[in-house]
């Protein structure tokens, strides 16, 4: 008889690419179109911009690792961060960001990504995560903002307003519209 084993985190340094360790496997994640990518890059700008304004922590983006210890899950990797944990140097980053941002990508619709996208913001906040947003670019409501003391009673943004991540990020916001594309 075979055991079945858990994926480590040793395990995960060796997959090519953008994944998790979640219920004891590695999945993995599918590249994202040019629409989510680039609200990712503005995302990341802007607290990079603040992270060397504070030197608060640090601002992170797309493909970087945060090792948790939670029951269900051992990794996350969002489409951007804010951390303000040890500097890891080589190794993934330990322990949870503060601030995390899942950008939806195509795939990222119906009953069942929900589910699966409450599940993950629910990890989050178990690993001490403060506020996750949720970017739908296809929504008139296109950021909802995750608070760990309220995980059920979003924040919503709009085009037109300045989203922000309180209270994990003090002083901190960005114009919605930075999230698309301009074309003149």
């Amino acid at each position: 008889m075979v055991a079945n084993l858990e994926a480590t985190i040793e395990d995960l340094y060796r997959v090519p690419g953008k994944a998790e360790i979640v219920n004891g496997e590695i999945v993995r994640m599918s590249p994202t179109g040019a629409a989510p990518n680039y609200a990712a890059s503005e995302i990341f700008v802007s607290l990079r911009e603040y992270s060397r304004r504070t030197k608060s922590g640090y601002a992170v983006n797309d493909n970087a690792a945060f090792h948790v210890e939670l029951p269900n899950r051992k990794s996350f990797s969002p489409d951007v961060a804010y951390h303000v944990g040890n500097w890891t140097g080589m190794k993934f980053f330990e322990g949870a960001p503060i601030f995390a941002v899942e950008v939806r990508s195509e795939g990222d619709y119906g009953p069942a990504a929900e589910k699966a996208m409450a599940r993950k913001r629910d990890d989050y906040f178990a690993a001490d995560t403060l506020v996750v947003w949720d970017v739908d670019l296809l929504s008139d409501e296109v950021i909802k903002s995750y608070q760990a003391g309220a995980p059920a009673q979003p924040q919503i943004f709009r085009r037109g307003e300045d989203a922000n991540a309180e209270p994990a990020l003090s002083d901190w916001s960005m114009p919605v519209d930075d999230l698309f594309l301009i074309q003149s």
